[in-house]
């Protein structure tokens, strides 16, 4: 069962649906709370499966509202399986491990060294392309742990 978020939460996810008078409902919070219960992005089988009280049509209509106020991202993966998080703003800035195997996405941690040096590397490279930094992501492919196992 998904863990409840925090009020502060709820109310900025409220208000970004506000302004596209859209409403916060039961099954949207539902949604947004599977999504922060989970270690790592999910698809929507995972989803569904975690939440049996959301149906898959209302999953696929509920996240395109909510990718489309900035609530929800898309997280690519290297299969056809879409994969949803809850946007940084949200849940905290992380990077991913991406299974080049069977597509799983798990999330790593941004520790401060890891932050430092991905920040130094990043804005080297925008600044020698020309480019003004907003954010950096980092995905690191390989194998996940049961498929090293197979």
């Amino acid at each position: 069962m998904p863990h409840p978020l925090s009020t502060s939460v709820h109310e900025a996810v409220g208000v970004r649906l506000q302004r596209v008078d859209q409403r916060y409902t039961t099954l949207r919070r539902l949604l947004v709370e599977t999504l922060a219960a989970a270690a790592r992005p999910l698809t929507i089988p995972e989803i569904v499966a975690s939440s049996p009280r959301l149906p898959q049509s209302t999953a696929y209509r509920n996240l395109t509202t909510l990718i489309d106020v900035g609530v929800v991202r898309r997280v690519p993966g290297t299969d056809d399986h879409g994969r949803f998080e809850l946007a940084e703003e949200l849940q905290g800035h992380h990077h991913h491990l991406v299974c080049t195997c069977c597509g799983r996405v798990d999330d790593i941690p941004a520790s401060a060294p890891l932050e430092r040096a991905l920040g130094a590397a990043a804005l080297t490279v925008s600044d020698d392309h020309g480019y003004q930094l907003k954010e950096h992501r980092f995905d690191q492919l390989g194998l996940c742990p049961d498929c090293r196992r197979a």
